[in-house]
Order: C-alpha cells, then structure tokens, then sequence
C-alpha cells in the first residue's frame, strides 16, 4: 500500500530555518506531483506548494513564495520542503500529499496523504 511519511518539524525560532522531508513507498514516484499542505489549530488544511513528477515544475502559496522551496529526488522517493525566514505563523501540521500526474493546489485532489509533521515557530 502507499505510504507517505513526513519528518523533519520541530521547534524553531522566528527567523530560523527547517527542512521537511516525506519518504514515499508503494508508488510509481516520478509519476506522482507532490504537494505540501499545513493546517494551524481552529483552521482549515491550506496550500503551502507543490511540484511535478519531473521535478520541473513548482506552484507556491503566496505566502510560501520567496521563503519556501519544493524538491524532490526521484532516485529517493522523497520531496523535500526547505522553509528559510520562519515565522510565527507558519506553526502549523504540515503534511505532504500525492496526486497522480498533474500538480493541483486543492487538497480533494490529491490522492494520498501523510500523518503530518508538526512544526512551531516561536516568537
């Protein structure tokens, strides 16, 4: 069966950086987008970005966009979501998610999730 786990959230100051990674299994990987999502207590699951199968192509949240960075090693199995200027309101569970072949911002869309990895910025 597939399975995605995430890893890599933590405790870190605002300001400060963190890399999330998510191991994939069970999956043709490279024909899979990947997406990263976060939910924040009393909030709905939103955006944070995504990247194709190739690895070629990355869509960001606006508030993502410039601090946030998507990977992906296919020889791995893995996506990685490097967060650089942390803040505050970043603290959230973020989870990475799998959608067969083209990226998609809407979480219905994806097929697959992770169990999430929290992440907490102090201030």
């Amino acid at each position: 069966q597939v399975q995605l786990v995430e890893s890599g959230g933590g405790l870190v100051q605002a300001g400060g950086s963190l890399r999330l990674s998510c191991a994939a299994s069970g999956l043709t990987f490279s024909n899979y987008a990947m997406g990263w999502f976060r939910q924040a207590p009393g909030k709905e699951r939103e955006f944070v970005g995504t990247i194709s199968g190739s690895g070629t192509s990355t869509v960001y949240s606006d508030s993502a966009k410039g601090r946030f960075t998507i990977s992906r090693d296919n020889a791995k199995n893995t996506v990685y979501l490097q967060m650089n200027s942390l803040k505050p309101e970043d603290t959230a569970v973020y989870y990475c998610a799998a959608k067969f072949l083209a990226v998609a911002r809407q979480s219905n869309e994806y097929d697959y999730w992770g169990q999430g990895t929290q992440v907490t910025v102090s201030s």
